[in-house]
């Protein structure tokens, strides 16, 4: 994937995907969408490879955070609190791994972004959206071996929900899980891979299919690395597009989809399957 250069992603996540540019300290980007409320929702930073730091979930109150972690350390994952301020503006955080070799915090607290939402007779934006016009970070996809004892702690330890599962029938398999802490159809996906520690995509909402049509025509009008669509997934029914930042990071678009409550039932594809979960839209390869 090549060495990260800050400053060729800020233009990418800034202009073209359409993030507000928060702040650049201590060799670290920090970005908000337009209709989020907290300080920053992703962070860039230089490294020889592209790829995932963390990922992190805010939770309601401070005390959730003990609650949380005395779960995790049932379940018999580490935990280490981290201090207020590793990031600006964030409090105290508990952080944990998965199986899967990834990277999670849990936070209470996040200062207001300047740049967020009105509140008071609020008009759609304060500022009018650039390029894509992403209204907020949405989910990541992140690939590793053992998605299922990594699912587990979400489920167990954190109260996910599984919305959505590809299972090889055949070996009883799951080859895809994903879960939800909203009423989104996902928040976080599992996606089996031969190696760990992998993220598949980082994705951003759109407002609508019109809004990936806009997106596709950035793509096409700044020549931005293509991977697949528009299309619409079978799974989660969101209406997308991957592409590539570049440093090789797969970014995607994504609109509607369905909402979800705890009381559906999981919904199920067959490995078999596994090409129409991905895209409902046929294309010539």
């Amino acid at each position: 994937c090549g060495f990260w250069n800050l400053e060729e992603s800020i233009l990418h996540y800034r202009d073209r995907i359409g993030l507000n540019l928060v702040s650049v300290e201590g060799g670290r980007a920090f970005f908000q969408a337009f209709d989020e409320f907290d300080r920053h929702s992703i962070i860039l930073r230089e490294a020889d490879s592209a790829g995932l730091d963390r990922m992190g979930f805010k939770v309601a109150k401070d005390s959730d955070l003990d609650h949380f972690a005395e779960r995790l350390l049932d379940a018999g994952v580490h935990v280490d609190v981290i201090p207020a301020g590793e990031e600006p503006g964030v409090g105290r955080k508990i952080r944990f791994n998965t199986p899967t070799g990834h990277m999670f915090d849990l936070f209470a607290e996040m200062e207001l972004s300047e740049t967020g939402p009105a509140v008071r007779n609020p008009d759609v934006w304060i500022a009018e959206p650039r390029g894509m016009r992403a209204t907020r970070f949405d989910h990541c996809a992140l690939n590793g071996v053992d998605i299922s004892a990594s699912a587990k702690i979400f489920v167990e330890a954190l109260d996910f929900s599984v919305t959505e599962e590809l299972v090889d029938e055949a070996s009883g398999q799951r080859l895809g899980i994903f879960l939800s802490c909203s009423n989104k159809a996902h928040d976080v996906a599992f996606l089996g891979y031969p190696e760990d520690g992998r993220i598949h995509h980082t994705s951003f909402c759109l407002e609508s299919w019109h809004d990936v049509g806009h997106a596709a025509d950035i793509i096409s009008r700044y020549d931005i690395s293509l991977d697949i669509g528009p299309t619409r997934h079978g799974i989660t029914r969101g209406q997308t597009i991957y592409f590539f930042d570049p440093s090789g990071n797969r970014n995607e678009t994504f609109s509607g989809g369905y909402f979800y409550y705890p009381d559906n039932p999981r919904r199920m594809w067959q490995a078999e399957n596994a090409g129409k979960r991905s895209s409902i839209m046929k294309r010539t390869e």
